[in-house]
């Protein structure tokens, strides 16, 4: 098969093959910023990335429920897609992610100011430039693991359902 002919037969998921992902990451940028902004623009960006979360939940629900059809088991079926969606994606683009930032930031900003003498703009920048930084390094270590504990629980609750990709 031509590889153009197999990139046009591929359907675009929204939330995950396009810009609209990036939606999901709101909260760790808002976290790196907590030391300049006010603490009201770190909550909006929380809530930035809980509406990413549940559009993709209920994106994946409505696209089960187009693939089981009318067979039996297709409220089941549907369920467990939407919350495997929502709490793979509430961990590890939210929950564990917004924390790790935060205390990635919260430590720098300590130690920046014991160990230096830089005024505390400089020291607030340069906590935010170092979240930011972090970001990229988290994920893939936050992911393989969140897979790895809904593979080691929710998942078997009921029988695997749709995974995360």
């Amino acid at each position: 098969m031509d590889p153009t002919e197999e990139n046009t037969n591929k359907t675009v998921d929204i939330y995950r093959d396009t810009w609209v992902r990036f939606l999901g990451y709101a909260n760790e940028v808002g976290e790196a910023f907590r030391a300049l902004v006010p603490v009201s623009m770190v909550w909006a960006s929380y809530a930035v990335a809980t509406v990413y979360v549940t559009a993709d939940a209920v994106d994946k629900g409505k696209k089960a429920a187009v693939a089981h059809g009318e067979n039996s088991g297709k409220t089941t079926r549907v369920a467990a897609a939407v919350v495997d969606t929502f709490v793979w994606q509430a961990l590890a683009s939210v929950a564990i992610p917004g924390f790790t930032i935060n205390r990635v930031c919260a430590a720098s900003l300590y130690v920046l100011g014991r160990a230096t003498r830089w005024p505390l703009p400089v020291r607030k920048w340069t906590t935010t430039a170092i979240g930011l930084s972090t970001i990229p390094f988290i994920i893939t270590p936050i992911d393989r693991s969140v897979d790895y504990l809904l593979d080691s629980s929710l998942r078997k609750v009921y029988g695997g359902g749709e995974k995360h990709e």
